[in-house]
């Protein structure tokens, strides 16, 4: 992921640079940075991710799943998220939330994740 991509639109007024604003996309690409150690494809594209929030503060709150209950990577994988969040500029508070409602299951991969892992 290009780092310039984790960097924040900010805004002009007449009384100067406002505080930075966290973008969609900038979230967005610092979760693809995230990837279960198991499986080859980061959980974005997994279709773990199932929610995510940015409060006008640059506050975050994400819902998550994981692959399965048992998931060997259950309390790493939510740190690892709230990890790469927290190099966007302008974020406040991270909420990452694991949810198992609906249960994930392999349709919720992107085509993409599906040609990596041969699922097709």
């Amino acid at each position: 992921m290009d780092e310039e991509k984790m960097v924040p639109v900010t805004s002009w007024t007449p009384e100067g640079e406002t505080k930075a604003l966290v973008s969609e996309e900038a979230v967005l690409s610092a979760i693809a940075t995230v990837y279960d150690p198991e499986i080859p494809v980061n959980i974005y594209e997994l279709g773990l991710i199932y929610a995510v929030e940015i409060a006008d503060n640059g506050d975050v709150k994400v819902e998550m799943t994981l692959t399965a209950p048992a998931c060997p990577s259950a309390q790493e994988l939510p740190e690892m998220v709230r990890d790469a969040i927290a190099k966007v500029e302008g974020v406040g508070d991270i909420i990452v939330d694991t949810v198992w409602d609906p249960p994930w299951d392999p349709s919720r991969m992107s085509e993409d994740a599906r040609l990596s892992l041969n699922m097709f």
